[in-house]
């Protein structure tokens, strides 16, 4: 993780102002973090010491149950906050946040501004709504699950993982959030191969008709 600074900091408060979330100047505290792919921007049960705001990239929620198991159970998009629960409730056990793709995020320290975070009316409010788009997200993931079949979801997923068009999820992974068995997976996604939608590139996959995919994954995404 590198903090961004000067320039490169102006930047990206100039691209994707903020000010308008809170009723209080905060610009002077943010901080710019940038994450290569695969970093971890929180570490499963390692409470955070920064409120992040998503500007660039995408990164995924894992939980580990106590058999071991690790599950992905989200996806995290631009514009999403991360560590919200953990400002709301002290004691929340913080999840597991993994970068998908080369990431940017606003960072605002807990230390210095929890309090008036908490106090702010105006921010509290985007807020809220925010973690009620995830809830009814996460409703409609069980509901699609019954009502589409697995081309679809698998192109939704494809989409929200693939880097720079390059899909290379583990199967067992795909599996356990799609609900399926991993025999049905691998026919899709042979399926996917001969009609030329991806390209077999040693363990990866590669986007070959990105518009292909994402006809599929709109279907369900408008569903």
């Amino acid at each position: 993780m590198k903090i961004l600074q000067k320039k490169k900091r102006a930047h990206y408060l100039q691209a994707y102002p903020v000010a308008h979330l809170f009723s209080f100047d905060i610009e002077e505290s943010i901080q710019v973090h940038e994450y290569d792919r695969g970093e971890w921007i929180i570490k499963e049960g390692q409470p955070p010491d920064y409120l992040f705001y998503l500007i660039e990239g995408k990164a995924k929620i894992y939980i580990t149950h106590q058999n071991g198991k690790v599950s992905l159970l989200n996806f995290i998009n631009e514009a999403d906050y991360i560590g919200e629960m953990e400002l709301l409730h002290e004691g929340y056990y913080s999840k597991g946040i993994q970068t998908t793709t080369k990431t940017i995020c606003f960072a605002i320290p807990f230390r210095n501004w929890r309090e008036k975070l908490l106090a702010d009316v105006k921010f509290l409010r985007h807020l809220s709504i925010q973690l009620s788009d995830k809830a009814t997200h996460m409703s409609m993931k069980y509901s699609q699950s019954l009502a589409f079949p697995l081309e679809n979801r698998l192109a939704d997923f494809i989409l929200q993982t693939a880097d720079n068009d390059l899909y290379k999820e583990k199967h067992v992974t795909v599996c356990d959030f799609l609900g399926v068995s991993y025999r049905h997976l691998l026919h899709v996604l042979a399926q996917f191969c001969d009609k030329g939608f991806l390209k077999k590139e040693g363990h990866a996959y590669k986007i070959s008709d990105k518009s292909a995919i994402e006809e599929l994954a709109g279907m369900l995404r408008n569903g």
